[in-house]
């Protein structure tokens, strides 16, 4: 009994990792989104349309990691659409915090998306397991056709640019071979 106990106590302390894995198919999801002060409709199938999405979770704007990884994105949106990609962030934060945050943070340079109710944040896997109305900080590359083509999670921001470039520059050399 006392180690069925610590196995749990251990198995619950441990970082959320996301479920969705390369390979499986994403959920195509709605959002109301801010890009530059200007809300509207985020749908992932439309995007899609138009290329691959780099799909970040982010567990609160204005905070400090928070900051930091919007303003990465923000400083290398311009290689991602070189790529053909487009950059959406995800938050449990309301729409008009999310708004303000477009503008300043994201240098209204990608959109960020309001899901209030988490349903987005579950379908991905991307809920904080000690704050479960705050996502992750998981990072998702999306290929036109829903399949996930690269999947990171950690809680430092500093890593989450580098490796989903990287993962969309390799799938699309392979894509041109």
């Amino acid at each position: 009994m006392g180690a069925t106990l610590l196995l749990a106590a251990a198995l619950l302390a441990q970082p959320a990792f996301a479920v969705l894995k390369p390979g499986d198919k994403a959920p195509d999801f709605s959002a109301p989104s801010s890009l530059g002060g200007q809300v509207s409709t985020f749908t992932l199938n439309a995007a899609l349309k138009k290329g691959p999405v780099v799909l970040y979770f982010f567990p609160a704007a204005f905070t400090t990691g928070c900051t930091i990884e919007a303003h990465l994105f923000a400083e290398a949106t311009d290689r991602y659409k070189a790529l053909g990609a487009t950059v959406i962030g995800i938050s449990a934060d309301n729409i008009d915090t999310l708004n303000k945050f477009s503008v300043s943070e994201c240098r209204s340079k990608f959109a960020v998306a309001a899901d209030g109710d988490q349903k987005i944040m579950k379908s991905f896997d991307a809920v904080l397991n000690k704050n479960p109305e705050r996502a992750s900080r998981t990072s998702y590359v999306i290929a036109p056709d829903r399949t996930i083509i690269y999947e990171y999670t950690d809680m430092n921001p500093e890593k989450h640019v580098e490796n989903t470039m990287h993962a969309l520059e390799q799938w699309t050399t392979k894509k041109k071979q």
